[in-house]
């Protein structure tokens, strides 16, 4: 029995995303494309795989079990792509990889420490940059993969993809002013004191350009320079604060309510550079990285990849 590398990352992501359709765009298919293909490995296996229902899709204890030892074919399959790329490109071609501040806080350096660790021949450069700033440099052949955020990088030319939510919420002290509440808008949080990065960061900039013209002024106890320092600073009671939900460690004690403001919708996407020929092996892979860095509760691969999808 045969099973082909890409339908088994694409089952893996359906798994993940408990969805076919979200699959599918992980991968760049097309639904009935990523179906068919979901429905050839049932017809390899020889047993149902998936329960489909009107939410979403879910995977039967035989589909469990195959997503088990796919992850562990394409690990290895991962590993003998890595020795082979080892002669065929130089160290001294590092990658670029641009991303704004609240990807920099966790999904970056998650996907950086399992990149190097499994491909210790490939050096990469990383640097914090605001969208417009990424989009520019990426579309002057200036780095080879970013972080952007769509509601920025919407018209730009770039190849993009949608990477995650980027959502932003507000955060308090355990037990405090948030306590027993799930939402609130940015005019109620306003009404406390807050903490926030420095105006000059990309999430200050970002925040400050979408409040309207009638937003209260809020009084800001201190502003600091990255979003650890904050979300300590927010356990120990010093104020509340405006922070994008994937930046927050389960393990703090924070109250977390929803910002119901429109403009606190956001997404990430994964912006590639302009290049003259197909992007490299190592590109792919540390584009994968970072797409696996998403998802919660999963293993980071260590492939090369041989495609984008």
């Amino acid at each position: 029995m045969r099973y082909d590398l890409d339908d088994l990352r694409l089952f893996l992501d359906i798994v993940a995303e408990g969805s076919i359709t979200a699959g599918a765009r992980r991968m760049h298919l097309s639904l009935p494309s990523a179906s068919a293909r979901v429905r050839s490995l049932e017809h390899q296996a020889g047993v149902e795989l998936l329960i489909r229902g009107r939410r979403g899709v879910r995977p039967t204890p035989a589909g469990t079990t195959l997503a088990r030892h796919a992850r562990e074919v394409i690990a290895q399959t991962v590993r003998l792509e890595s020795a082979v790329a080892g002669y065929t490109r130089s160290p001294a071609a590092p990658l670029t990889l641009l991303s704004g501040g609240s990807a920099m806080h966790r999904l970056v350096p998650r996907a950086l420490v399992s990149f190097l660790r499994a491909h210790p021949d490939v050096d990469v450069t990383v640097s914090e940059s605001r969208t417009p700033q990424t989009v520019r440099k990426l579309a002057d052949g200036e780095a080879d993969l970013g972080v952007v955020v769509d509601d920025e990088a919407r018209d730009c030319s770039l190849e993009t993809e949608p990477l995650g939510d980027d959502s932003l919420v507000v955060i308090g002290q355990a037990g405090g002013v948030l306590a027993g509440r799930t939402a609130l808008t940015y005019r109620e949080a306003a009404e406390h004191p807050l903490v926030g990065l420095d105006a000059d960061s990309s999430l200050g900039r970002w925040i400050e350009k979408h409040l309207p013209a009638h937003a209260p002024v809020a009084r800001h106890r201190t502003s600091v320079a990255h979003l650890n320092v904050v979300a300590a600073l927010v356990a120990a009671g010093v104020g509340l604060a405006v922070v994008p939900r994937r930046a927050i460690d389960p393990s703090q004690p924070l109250d977390v309510c929803e910002l119901q403001d429109p403009w606190a919708r956001r997404q990430l996407l994964l912006a590639w550079g302009v290049k003259d020929g197909p992007a490299s092996l190592a590109a792919k892979a540390l584009a994968e990285h970072l797409r696996v860095a998403t998802r919660p509760e999963t293993t980071l691969p260590g492939r090369m990849v041989g495609e984008r999808g």
